[in-house]
């Protein structure tokens, strides 16, 4: 299906413009999706093997060492790049409508947020269903404690701290460390 302009919802939808999520493309890789995180979630400790060759259907691109421990949540799965060495802990929700790139060895604590989507700020347009994205960037090494929140269209940079519990809204610099609501970088 497609709109007037001629392309997809989909196709906006990777482009971070307005779309709406019930266009039958969308709905039948969320459906996808939900069928991967099932399995992969459904998966023992022992079962590594297994557990990777999901993650291989269901993310873009999974680097050599990645830990995902279930259960583990996203929209879409193909808009995440983890690099090498990632370490997620326990109910880690990662929201892909658009790019979600993670560089290697970072480590997230548990029920970290990583939310690329969005929503208008124009009730008119939030009404009738639209939504968009914007894509987050993490550098590699970089910490992000328990609870943590990242928000559309941030990047945070190499090395980098995101305190447990913060809710971060802006960019991060290069090796900064991060606490709060929303977070602010400690002197």
């Amino acid at each position: 299906m497609t709109g007037a302009d001629g392309r997809t919802e989909k196709e906006k939808m990777l482009a971070g413009e307005l779309y709406h999520a019930s266009g039958p493309e969308l709905v039948a890789d969320a459906a996808r999706a939900h069928r991967l995180m099932h399995a992969y979630n459904g998966t023992g400790i022992d079962e590594e093997p297994r557990r990777r060759e999901i993650l291989d259907g269901l993310l873009g691109r999974v680097g050599t060492g990645v830990v995902l421990r279930p259960p583990f949540y996203c929209d879409y799965g193909y808009n995440i790049r983890l690099g090498d060495g990632v370490f997620m802990n326990f109910g880690c929700v990662l929201l892909d409508v658009v790019a979600i790139e993670i560089g290697d060895a970072c480590q997230f604590g548990p029920a970290v947020q990583i939310l690329t989507a969005d929503h208008p700020r124009d009730p008119v347009a939030r009404r009738a269903g639209l939504e968009s994205g914007r894509p987050i960037r993490i550098g590699r090494n970089v910490w992000i404690g328990g609870g943590a929140i990242v928000l559309p269209g941030v990047t945070i940079g190499d090395d980098a701290i995101v305190g447990a519990g913060s809710v971060v809204t802006r960019d991060v610099p290069v090796g900064a460390t991060v606490v709060g609501n929303p977070a602010r970088q400690r002197p």
